[in-house]
């Protein structure tokens, strides 16, 4: 929908940029709100000279023809006692109000969305549309009726855990295990709360019993915001066949995770790991590294990469899965989510003013213009639609 630079599509044909730009284009995991309070740094500059500390801003997303997506309120999983649930709950409505801080120092380039409706709208006006999400449900722990104010505040999906168990469920990596066989009590709550608001649930994360059960105790479809293929990695964090074709059977959708350590085997690198973890105490964690530190803590990073060089994914890595979950899933049941400013991005794909690659490989496969449109945008907005269905028919 919106017009792709002359650099952005560099690299394809006339008619790829035309059907990618004919597209509305949303990523539904977009976790750089990590960005929004590192000194000096604003959405409205081009940070390509951060490499993947940043992979999104106002320029790129012009560049990639990215209309928008889900900006993500995420939270590290921490300790579970009530300082631990208090410290959660501040960190989510501190990341909430800086979501809403940049959507109002840009209004004229962004706009909130709150329904599949909205999002046509604002990108047919030209503006980024702006859905929120939330990954990792920690912030309700400590009150979980909080959702409503969340929802009023323009959450529409919910991702139950992250990498660690909570009080609302299983995580799919948490080396203890699990904690619940699934959801907790808490957890079936809070899933039917979500419906009745009409906020999607969201099974990126969370263990094959949670997703199993969110299946089949949600009465809306449900959607996996970033997750890859299991058949091509075997990963606890990606999903196998059998389900995703349960996904398919439910209406549900899975975006396609571009991590590259969940899309093919990277070996850890002792010596590699001891480094990096120097050179994170040295200068802090990245998501409050100043602007002006930036080149001296990549230099130095890069040193390393040099030094012990580890194998990395490539574009066509991730094509694979996406092509495979595809064949399995549906072209109905598939989207995008590429882990942006979250550890996503592959060799080739780069940030997102790459995007068009996508669109071009999904050409090049044999998908129609038709297929791309529902790809890119046209299966999240129909389960988005359909949540706040059932939400309206409940009253």
């Amino acid at each position: 929908m919106i017009c792709i630079d002359g650099a952005a599509a560099e690299g394809v044909s006339a008619e790829v940029s035309r059907v990618h730009e004919d597209a509305i284009v949303l990523d539904t995991h977009l976790d750089t709100p990590a960005n929004f309070r590192r000194p000096g740094w604003s959405i409205v500059d081009n940070h390509v000279h951060e490499g993947d500390l940043s992979q999104v801003d106002l320029p790129r997303m012009k560049a990639g023809g990215l209309d928008g997506g889900f900006w993500v309120i995420y939270t590290a999983q921490g300790a579970r006692d009530e300082a631990g649930k208090r410290a959660a709950r501040d960190h989510g409505l501190d990341r909430l109000v800086s979501i809403h801080e940049m959507l109002a120092a840009n209004a004229g380039e962004m706009e909130l969305a709150l329904t599949a409706d909205d999002a046509e709208r604002i990108a047919k006006a030209g503006k980024r549309v702006s859905f929120i999400s939330m990954e990792n449900a920690a912030p309700l722990a400590s009150d979980p009726s909080l959702l409503t104010a969340y929802h009023r505040l323009g959450l529409r999906m919910l991702g139950i855990t992250h990498v660690r168990n909570n009080d609302f469920g299983d995580s799919s990596t948490d080396p203890a295990g699990a904690e619940w066989n699934g959801l907790s009590p808490a957890g079936k709550a809070l899933v039917q709360e979500a419906n009745r608001l009409g906020i999607l649930l969201d099974a990126s994360h969370a263990s094959d019993a949670v997703f199993d059960q969110l299946l089949a105790l949600s009465q809306t479809p449900i959607v996996l915001s970033h997750t890859s293929a299991d058949a091509l990695y075997d990963h606890p964090r990606n999903i196998d066949d059998g389900r995703l074709r349960q996904l398919a059977v439910k209406g549900g959708v899975i975006h396609v995770n571009a991590y590259g350590g969940y899309l093919i085997d990277i070996p850890k690198i002792p010596e590699r790991e001891t480094a990096m973890g120097a050179l994170s105490e040295k200068y802090g964690p990245e998501s409050e590294l100043a602007v002006d530190r930036v080149p001296a803590y990549l230099a130095e990073r890069r040193a390393i990469e040099a030094h012990y060089p580890a194998r990395r994914a490539t574009f066509d890595d991730y094509m694979a899965h996406v092509l495979h979950i595809l064949k399995v899933a549906g072209v109905d049941h598939v989207g995008i989510g590429a882990d942006w400013d979250g550890g996503g991005g592959v060799a080739g794909l780069e940030d997102v003013s790459a995007l068009p690659k996508i669109t071009e490989a999904l050409l090049a496969a044999g998908y129609t213009e038709q297929d791309v449109r529902k790809i890119w945008s046209g299966n999240l907005l129909r389960v988005i639609r359909e949540a706040q269905a059932i939400a309206s028919s409940e009253g």
